[in-house]
């Protein structure tokens, strides 16, 4: 197999076409901002051009560095098999990221191939999940003839989500809701909550229902940098020299639900080409039986149609509803609106050091998982 890499010049902007929003300049400037090292690359197999992919090199500390695709490559050549592919691909890639690159991380897009086994799914249709790493690693391996690909042992971004088909009318999406969804926007819209949509200045109003959900639900809570950098990006994508403006189709808005000029719940939406992503959603212990989450996501969805979206990505849900899960709750909630559910392979890396590779594994063991 053949595998060339070029790195993209200061003038193209092919990268940046994607539906995958943490494959654009905008999620480069968002990293770039928060001390990562975007780089960009041209994937060639043979003599085809086959696509694009963004990758992340994080500084882990004396010298020594990791490289993260987040979401990456989107396509594979159906020649080849994956496993064999991202090896040769991050063999490829090394000079690039030079010797001090401990390994390389692949947070791949591509649908879990137990998502297709009749045999992963329990006698209620429920997914059971891929089976035990070691397995994972032997099929992903196949015909790999150098260092193997490991199963990574945390997810920087979620690999369980559910994908709503927008293109139908308002009321034809309603219908195909739970029914006490259904209830829950009529409910809120009873209550007369209303969503506007924000701006920088709203951003300490974000970062208080942010810090409240939190400490509800003992979540990650990224700061109010982190959401301040997701504003500051929006126009953005100097940090691997792509020229502000050129990719008018990558955007992102903060929504805010309010009763009586009261904040009741807020959400982070992206637009990339034709997909709308839910980010990031926070919501007040003050008047839940309002159910402004509820509003927002509504909002949202019309708001994403409105923009020429056919997609949207609730970005984050368990793989089933097992109510043991810490994602059980979100399951639900999203769930309710519809759509299917895509169980993406999740993060495998390609160590270039063995030694240290295995250090920074047992650390990151004990890490909180999804870190965007």
């Amino acid at each position: 197999m053949s595998v060339k890499i070029d790195i993209l010049q200061k003038s193209s902007g092919k990268l940046y076409e994607s539906r995958l929003l943490q494959q654009t300049s905008y999620w480069s400037s968002v990293k770039g901002g928060l001390g990562w090292e975007p780089l960009a690359f041209d994937i060639q197999f043979g003599n085809r051009t086959i696509g694009d992919v963004l990758i992340l090199k994080k500084n882990l500390g004396e010298g020594r560095f990791m490289a993260y695709a987040p979401y990456g490559p989107e396509t594979i050549p159906e020649e080849t098999s994956e496993g064999v592919y991202l090896a040769e691909l991050s063999e490829q890639l090394y000079p690039y990221l030079g010797n001090s690159c401990i390994f390389m991380r692949w947070d791949i897009p591509w649908e879990s191939p137990y998502a297709d086994d009749p045999g992963r799914y329990n006698e209620k249709n429920e997914w059971l999940g891929p089976p035990e790493t070691r397995l994972q690693e032997l099929r992903m391996n196949w015909g790999v003839e150098r260092t193997g690909l490991r199963k990574a042992s945390s997810n920087y971004l979620p690999n369980d989500t559910i994908i709503l088909d927008i293109r139908d009318e308002q009321e034809s999406l309603l219908e195909k809701m739970h029914p006490k969804t259904r209830y829950n926007i009529r409910l809120a819209e009873r209550h007369q909550v209303t969503v506007r949509e924000g701006t920088c200045r709203d951003i300490g109003i974000w970062n208080t229902l942010y810090s409240v959900t939190a400490a509800r639900n003992s979540i990650q809570n990224h700061g109010s940098d982190y959401f301040f950098q997701l504003f500051k990006s929006r126009s953005t994508g100097k940090s691997i020299g792509i020229e502000s403006g050129s990719v008018p189709d990558t955007s992102i808005s903060l929504l805010i639900a309010e009763a009586d000029e009261t904040p009741l719940a807020a959400m982070f939406m992206a637009t990339s080409s034709d997909r709308a992503t839910y980010l990031y959603g926070a919501s007040s212990d003050d008047r839940r039986n309002y159910m402004a989450p509820y509003a927002l996501q509504w909002y949202a969805i019309q708001k994403a149609k409105d923009v020429s979206c056919t997609s949207y990505d609730f970005f984050g849900v368990a793989p089933a509803p097992e109510p043991e899960h810490p994602m059980h709750g979100l399951y639900r909630f999203k769930k309710g609106f519809g759509g299917r559910m895509l169980h993406r392979q999740g993060a495998w890396d390609y160590p270039y050091d063995e030694k240290l590779y295995m250090q920074y594994q047992c650390k990151e063991a004990a890490s909180p998982g999804f870190n965007v």
